[in-house]
């Protein structure tokens, strides 16, 4: 009981620690387990578990399209909303259907697209640091 609660405490400040970027890569990351789960869940024709597992990782992709600026973000926002609203279609599919090829599916575009925001706070990191060298030098 001591051990959930401290990995409790532990992500809770590792959320509230985190950038904008840092939370956006959680999301996809938590997202991610939740299809893992639901797929693990499907094989062992657990559909309870299945179908928790799934709408949670429903739930965290709707959020990401919430949060997504459609003016300012122009064709990057459209094109992240149209690949989040077909995970969000794949999902239901899956579960409704017993279709693993669909959770698949969705864990490959999703796993792509963390990659991607993955490699932007990877290389923003490294800008700033070069700017705290220069700063310093």
């Amino acid at each position: 009981m001591a051990h959930a609660r401290f990995t409790h405490e532990y992500q809770k400040s590792a959320v509230t620690g985190a950038s904008p970027l840092q939370l956006i890569v959680m999301m996809y990351d938590g997202a991610l387990r939740f299809m893992e789960a639901g797929r693990h869940a499907m094989a062992k024709r657990d559909l309870e578990k299945q179908n928790a597992s799934l709408q949670k990782a429903q739930r965290i992709v709707l959020e990401l399209m919430s949060c997504l600026d459609m003016k300012a973000g122009g064709e990057v926002a459209k094109n992240l909303f149209s690949l989040y609203s077909y995970v969000v279609d794949e999902l239901v599919k899956a579960n409704m259907s017993d279709d693993v090829a669909a959770i698949e599916r969705s864990i490959r575009v999703m796993s792509d697209l963390r990659e991607s925001w993955s490699h932007l706070q990877a290389s923003l990191k490294f800008g700033e640091e070069q700017q705290i060298e220069r700063l310093a030098a």
